[in-house]
């Protein structure tokens, strides 16, 4: 998830705090006496409706104005039920599952939420299928049936992440007298059933959410209206934080400032946890790119030198990765470090000679501006032209939603991009990155990588499909339609007067702005 949407699900939460741990003990006051607590981030809202957008920020934001049948609780790497009363496959061939939907959730308007509702909202993400929407996530999902209060899935094909898919921002429950079937609702508003209710609603700049008491489900009432802020880079998220503009700031502060924090840091509490939000380049494999040839993907993986950008750029908070599935999720492997240990610039060379690729390649790089993404794209130009076997040009785009349209459009020769796991397992990592009609709309279909995914959703003991993720990442180390550079924990930062920050974020996909409260 945008970044497009990764966390290490299950490792403890290390905490630092200034002004002493027993402040979390504390009870909290009524929100309403104090104002709304001000969180400030860099992962703008790409779409309200969530048939429109696969990203971070819009998926923070989903998590909190709407439900899905099912959720993951904090420290946990389970679903369970959410607008759901319960949820099961039916029988062993993980191809039918089934939810039967509380009977106590009402939208905004005082309307029941019926079955009917989510087999809308399902059915409307496959049928207008959005460049920049959640479709691929669910292709395994042949159809939806709604009687009563059950609603049952068929899919296509065993599917044992199918409970993780429907527990995520991809599974929003909209009201269908709200939403048009066939099309984005664009009028600005977003009608739920979760912890907040959307009040206002400003694009690139604010969200208001106050407490809804209407809802029920897995999360506890939300008790303090919560003001959501939207900044264009880091360096401004950074300066609204110093200047008490910002209660909470979370993804992403200035690596320098992330680099500095210690206990000592006045009016500062700060959480890091252990996660899996990875960054990769991707290659835009369609006819007429300068990098359709596989051996200009090789020869760029040869060349890059990860831990330089670890260090100068990112100043040691993010760890080099060679593979797409990060250390500390069950899969993990280091395919391109078994084959590009080192940055090699000889066997760069080599790979495009043999290949009869004239140099050097001219290689359009587009970038987000956002965080420190723009610096990284920098380096990278800097690291391939010192080769003299490539020319890139880069293309920075300053607004996430015209980024996502340019990369799915195939304006760029190849793109960065993160991306942070909707649920805690290896397929999140692959299927919707280089299976078939992949989120990164950039070309790359491959019959032996669909196999090995299809045979890895197979298995509902997660650990018998470890070889096939093994093989599945070594075959895509070998064509690179992606090339993972980096992976990252996961930094919150408050201030001593709000609470709960440390289940704000622990790499569910979930954003938990209920548990904030002011002490």
């Amino acid at each position: 998830m945008g970044s497009v949407r990764s966390k290490v699900i299950g490792a403890g939460l290390v905490l630092a705090v200034a002004g002493g741990v027993a402040a979390w003990q504390l009870l909290p006051v009524g929100g309403e006496q104090h104002g709304a607590i001000r969180v400030g981030t860099t992962d703008v809202v790409s779409a309200l409706d969530p048939a429109g957008a696969y990203d971070a920020g819009s998926w923070a934001l989903y998590s909190n104005v709407y439900q899905s049948l099912l959720t993951i609780k904090p420290g946990s790497d389970t679903p369970v039920p959410d607008a759901a009363s319960s949820c099961a496959f039916i029988g062993q061939k993980l191809t039918a599952y089934r939810c039967e939907l509380r009977s106590d959730l009402t939208f905004g308007g005082g309307r029941q939420v019926t079955a009917e509702d989510v087999k809308f909202s399902f059915d409307r993400i496959k049928q207008i299928n959005s460049d920049q929407g959640p479709a691929p996530l669910f292709n395994t999902l042949q159809s939806v049936k709604a009687e009563g209060r059950t609603v049952t899935f068929t899919l296509s094909a065993p599917d044992a992440t199918f409970p993780f898919k429907i527990a995520t921002g991809a599974a929003s429950i909209v009201d269908k007298e709200r939403y048009p079937a066939k099309a984005l609702r664009e009028d600005g508003g977003a009608d739920g059933t979760g912890p907040f209710t959307l009040t206002g609603y400003k694009a690139r700049t604010t969200a208001e959410l106050k407490p809804n008491p209407a809802y029920r489900g897995q999360a506890k009432p939300a008790n303090t209206p919560v003001t959501v802020r939207y900044f264009k880079d880091s360096a401004q998220l950074d300066q609204a934080w110093r200047d008490h503009q910002v209660e909470v700031a979370h993804r992403d502060m200035p690596p320098a400032v992330l680099a500095g924090l210690n206990p000592g840091l006045k009016d500062t509490r700060y959480q890091t946890s252990g996660g899996t939000e990875a960054r990769h380049i991707v290659f835009n494999v369609r006819p007429g790119s300068t990098v359709q040839k596989p051996a200009v993907r090789q020869a760029v993986a040869a060349a890059l030198d990860r831990s330089k950008i670890a260090t100068d750029v990112h100043k040691g908070t993010v760890t080099p990765l060679y593979s797409l599935v990060p250390a500390g999720i069950a899969g993990h492997s280091t395919p391109f470090f078994d084959t590009y240990p080192a940055p090699n610039g000889t066997a760069a060379r080599k790979l495009l000679a043999d290949a009869g690729v004239a140099t050097p390649v001219s290689i359009t790089l587009g970038v987000n501006t956002r965080g420190s993404n723009l610096a990284e794209a920098e380096e990278i130009k800097r690291q391939l032209e010192s080769t003299g076997l490539f020319q890139l040009n880069v293309k920075p785009v300053e607004a996430w939603e015209d980024f996502q349209k340019a990369y799915a459009a195939g304006e760029f020769d190849a793109y960065t991009i993160g991306w942070i796991a909707d649920f805690p397992d290896a397929d999140n990592f692959l299927a919707p990155l280089v299976g078939k009609d992949s989120s990164m709309n950039n070309g790359f279909s491959d019959k032996t990588v669909d196999d090995l995914i299809a045979r890895t959703q197979s298995f509902q003991n997660r650990a018998e499909a470890a070889n096939d993720f093994r093989e599945l990442q070594r075959v895509v180390s070998q064509q690179i339609p992606m090339l993972p550079i980096w992976q990252k924990k996961d930094y919150v930062l408050s201030r001593e007067a709000v609470t709960g920050l440390q289940y704000l974020s622990d790499g569910t996909g979930v954003w938990r702005l209920w548990e904030l409260n002011w002490l």
